[in-house]
């Protein structure tokens, strides 16, 4: 018997992630940087994301292949902005909010779904990690349902994301707020797309990764406005309270939070 299938053998399966963790938090142990989401002191990020010609080429924000990942809980640059974000500019670990979280990140989803505060509903396509099978352009609830909705690195994917921009709009209560995050060029004026382009070889080439539809442009805010949504693109780069000067959380110094809002 291996030394893992002896722990295995030891250990009971409710502990194993407990004792993992801690594991992890003496393995990758030092004072360089620090995981908000897992609360961890690392020495080291592991490395994410995909080193393409047309992810260098149009400076894409949130892809590219970097030493972003948390090796203790595996969240990611952006994860960690969204959840200090979400911490410190929103009402959502401090007042009772119908939440719907779309494809869920799981170091996020972990936290959420243990806070008495939250009404949490966690949805995807593929239903086997989440609450509900969702096709986010066409919602199964009814208008005004949600007081927060958290869609991140999703729209990207979706062929008719103004229809799943409006219908995000539509289930969220007037007053509530969405956070829509996606990958943003740095060079593109308007949103690079092309409905001809289908085979996961040519969508890499184009757009940066198999599964993407589109390279948004510096006309992403403008989307989501066209839907309804009132749109502030937070930098937390003049945010003294993210740790700017030693970016002791990993953050990327290019990404924005897109924080969306709805008129009472």
């Amino acid at each position: 018997m291996s030394l893992k299938e002896s722990v295995k053998w030891i250990i009971p399966v409710e502990f194993r992630p407990v004792v993992k963790r801690v594991v992890l938090r003496l393995w990758y142990f030092g004072n360089r940087y620090y995981c908000p989401v897992c609360r961890s002191n690392v020495r080291l990020w592991k490395p994410l994301g995909y080193d393409l010609p047309v992810i260098t080429e149009k400076q894409i924000i949130g892809s590219g292949l970097r030493q972003a990942l948390c090796p203790v809980c595996g969240s990611s640059d952006r994860v960690r902005l969204l959840y200090l974000f979400l911490r410190s500019k929103t009402n959502l670990v401090t007042k009772s909010v119908k939440l719907l979280h779309i494809a869920p990140e799981k170091p996020l989803m972990d936290i959420f779904i243990r806070l008495n505060n939250i009404d949490y509903l966690t949805a995807d396509l593929n239903p086997e990690q989440v609450m509900v099978k969702m096709d986010i352009t066409a919602i199964q609830y009814p208008d005004k349902t949600f007081d927060a909705i958290l869609c991140n690195h999703v729209l990207e994917h979706i062929p008719d994301d103004r229809k799943a921009m409006s219908e995000l709009h539509r289930v969220l209560k007037p007053g509530g707020w969405a956070i829509l995050q996606v990958p943003v060029s740095k060079v593109l004026e308007q949103t690079y797309e092309d409905s001809t382009i289908t085979s996961p070889q040519e969508r890499e080439k184009h757009f940066g990764q198999k599964d993407h539809v589109r390279i948004y442009g510096k006309d992403y805010s403008q989307r989501l406005k066209e839907a309804g949504f009132e749109v502030e693109a937070y930098s937390w780069t003049n945010d003294n309270g993210f740790r700017n000067e030693t970016n002791q959380y990993g953050l990327n110094k290019d990404e924005a939070v897109f924080y969306c809002t709805k008129r009472e």
